[in-house]
């Protein structure tokens, strides 16, 4: 029996992970979230990980929250950077797999064809900044790992999709970023993805979206169509929507290193999404 922590486990992606491997019997998940585990104690986690002694820990845990991570340094460093390194060092110290995920906002959303996992990263913003540490701790620290970058992620859980039919209920027409382009990707996807690699040695640094790309605007237009509803889509620039932190112009992922290296092909982005909705 292979034992496997996951950490986050509440968030859309750790849920995800839980129903991808809920039929292989040869795998026992220890799963945590904020409650269980600190991942920011070095002390917490080398517990743990020594009472458990697991195959894999699955970091599922993050401080997402782009603009809040603006005015909270110190918790996006903590969560994002210090909890991968504790997990690492764990991970190494037990002779564990360190599957990490990260993110598009590791590069500057400036590119004109997609970002593959040669590309050099340059973050904008609080969130990029502290997931590109967590990145370089995984690497110094752990000695197994699988660092998978994703982008626009959904899943059961708080999301854009969810966002957008809430707001279909009771308006007419709705005000979407139209000038930024990414690929929105299911969590259970990147849940599939994980599952194809943790099993191998295929170690390294992976691009993991969906197929295809969009706008927000776009995103949201087909959601609606999906749903039959009738809201209208305005589409609007990012200076008009006026977040705090930078947002990525261009956010497009190659999966370059899945492609070389495995058999695996995530789903186009539309398909993925009509297989969300339909639940």
């Amino acid at each position: 029996m292979k034992k496997i922590i996951v950490t986050g486990c509440n968030g859309q992606l750790g849920r995800a992970v839980n129903l991808e491997f809920q039929n292989n019997t040869e795998i026992e998940f220890v799963n945590t979230d904020v409650g269980e585990l600190d991942i920011t104690n070095i002390d917490k986690v080398m517990e743990l990980v020594k009472q458990v002694k697991p195959y894999a820990i699955i970091n599922c845990a993050a401080h997402t929250g782009v603009d809040a991570c603006e005015d909270e340094w110190d918790k996006a460093y903590k969560i994002n950077a210090i909890g991968p390194r504790n997990l690492s060092i764990a991970a190494s110290e037990t002779g564990a797999k360190m599957i990490h995920v990260s993110t598009d906002y590791v590069f500057n959303g400036k590119a004109d064809k997609p970002y593959t996992e040669f590309d050099k990263p340059d973050p904008q913003g609080a969130y990029g900044i502290t997931k590109l540490a967590g990145e370089n701790m995984v690497k110094d620290f752990a000695d197994r790992y699988f660092i998978l970058r994703t982008a626009w992620l959904y899943g059961d859980g708080k999301n854009f999709v969810k966002t957008m039919l809430r707001l279909s209920e009771s308006n007419d027409k709705v005000r979407v970023v139209g000038d930024q382009v990414g690929s929105p990707t299911s969590a259970k996807e990147l849940a599939a993805a994980i599952a194809q690699l943790i099993f191998t040695e295929n170690y390294g640094i992976f691009h993991a979206t969906c197929e295809g790309s969009c706008s927000w605007a776009q995103f949201a237009e087909e959601i609606f169509k999906m749903a039959g509803k009738k809201t209208v889509v305005e589409a609007i620039t990012t200076e008009e929507f006026g977040a705090k932190a930078p947002r990525p112009a261009y956010s497009i992922l190659e999966n370059y290193m899945l492609k070389l290296t495995t058999d695996y092909r995530f789903a186009d982005w539309h398909d993925a999404l009509s297989v969300y909705m339909k639940g």
